[in-house]
């Protein structure tokens, strides 16, 4: 079954057309650019926010896509119970715009990350997750300056009590150590999802992944349970 897919563009979005085609040509979806000046999402069932650097990341990270248009229907869409993706500059517009926790930092040594990492499978009980294997590795790539997620001890309990952590940096055998978390993420985090389990924000690129010849498609199994979610 085709379901529709909202591919989020704002000024200095990089990874909207990644995102295109992993929905579009390697999961056979209708894909339709959502611009950031738009008041509609055109009927999407499932909409994406990409990486890249949005506005230039000229106040802080997702800072001012937050205000763009677009996101009052996001926001809208989410509370309604709609599926929503923010991909690592995408995950730190939906902190900016409260439908996350935590905050987005710097990455641990100050420098841009940009490589393959592994993610183990924290919780199934998403719709981002659900056709994958409890503590299943992936490999996907990042590329982020700004990843080092961060919450305080009362958002972390919430997020742990609740199973919405759903992916952490670990190792190839899926250990979760110091080395293999590539920013500084407390508890190695690399992806949460909202009370509701509707929203998702993570910071590696399952788009990125959707391919063997890119390296890894185990990232698109990550898509690919989106979409049966809806089926």
């Amino acid at each position: 079954m085709t379901h529709k897919v909202g591919v989020v563009v704002f000024p200095g979005s990089n990874c909207d057309r990644d995102a295109f085609n992993a929905f579009g040509s390697v999961l056979n979806q209708e894909v339709e650019f959502l611009w950031h000046k738009d008041t509609n999402l055109n009927g999407a069932e499932i909409v994406v926010l990409p990486g890249g650097f949005s506005y230039g990341d000229y106040l802080r990270s997702g800072a001012i896509a937050r205000f763009s248009p677009i996101m009052n229907e996001v926001i809208k869409f989410a509370e309604s119970g709609g599926l929503v993706m923010g991909i690592c500059n995408g995950f730190q517009v939906l902190v900016e715009a409260g439908l996350l926790p935590g905050a987005l930092l710097r990455n641990a040594n100050l420098k841009f990350a940009c490589k393959q990492v592994y993610l183990r499978v924290e919780t199934t009980k998403t719709p981002f997750t659900s056709g994958l294997g409890q503590g299943q590795i992936l490999k996907v790539p990042i590329a982020h300056g700004d990843g080092n997620y961060y919450a305080d001890e009362t958002t972390l309990k919430s997020l742990q009590d609740n199973d919405r952590i759903v992916f952490k940096y670990s190792t190839s055998d899926g250990e979760i150590t110091q080395e293999a978390n590539p920013n500084g993420s407390i508890l190695n985090i690399a992806g949460i999802v909202n009370k509701k389990r509707n929203v998702l924000g993570m910071m590696p690129h399952p788009e990125r992944a959707s391919e063997e010849i890119l390296g890894s498609a185990s990232g698109a199994l990550v898509l690919k349970s989106v979409i049966e979610t809806l089926n």
